[in-house]
């Protein structure tokens, strides 16, 4: 079985970094298992495998991840205007972050006003209305953390998402940023071999 982070960083098999790799096999093995769990559903009721893959590629944009977004793309190798639409949201959403603002107290001085994304036209009609309203989500995750709050769900349930779809999408969000990370941090240590 092919592992999606050592493809993504570039290790080899027996390299120094498979060794590193291997020291933490748990994290290996659930990594993986995330990946298969989130784009090889069992079911595709509350988000199919297109809306996974371009979620996906939407997240690896905001991050400036070309590779990333290049890998998950293949999920939409049949769909040009998808990548084409998917491309153009995340090309005009990216901006430097984190925004938000903490509760009140100590933290509040780290407070940083930013504004809220919105998928403007033509770009929304060619995502459609679910796609369009889980990028708007996915931006509000990736660079208002602090501000995510129930309301801004309603707007995806008036799109028609689950209540199990807005947790796929989160689980996307959140599995991608982890991996961007782990990846970038392997592709530094693979850049200077000890």
């Amino acid at each position: 079985m092919t592992d999606v982070i050592d493809t993504l960083a570039g290790i080899a098999q027996g390299s120094a970094l498979d060794a590193i790799r291997a020291q933490r096999p748990q994290a290996r093995v659930h990594a993986q298992a995330t990946y298969d769990s989130l784009f090889a559903p069992l079911s595709e009721a509350d988000a199919s495998k297109a809306e996974r893959f371009a979620i996906a590629c939407f997240v690896a944009g905001l991050h400036s991840q070309l590779d990333v977004v290049a890998f998950y793309e293949k999920g939409l190798a049949a769909d040009d205007k998808l990548r084409a639409a998917i491309g153009a949201a995340a090309a005009a959403a990216r901006t430097e972050g984190p925004y938000g603002h903490y509760p009140k107290g100590p933290l509040t001085a780290e407070d940083k006003a930013g504004a809220v994304h919105r998928i403007a036209e033509p770009t929304r009609s060619a995502l459609g209305p679910r796609l369009a309203a889980a990028c708007e989500h996915t931006h509000m995750l990736v660079f208002h953390p602090r501000d995510s709050a129930p309301t801004y769900l309603q707007s995806l349930l008036d799109a028609g998402w689950s209540t199990t779809g807005i947790v796929v999408i989160s689980q996307l969000v959140a599995f991608l940023s982890y991996q961007i990370r782990v990846v970038a941090g392997l592709r530094v240590l693979n850049a200077r071999p000890a």
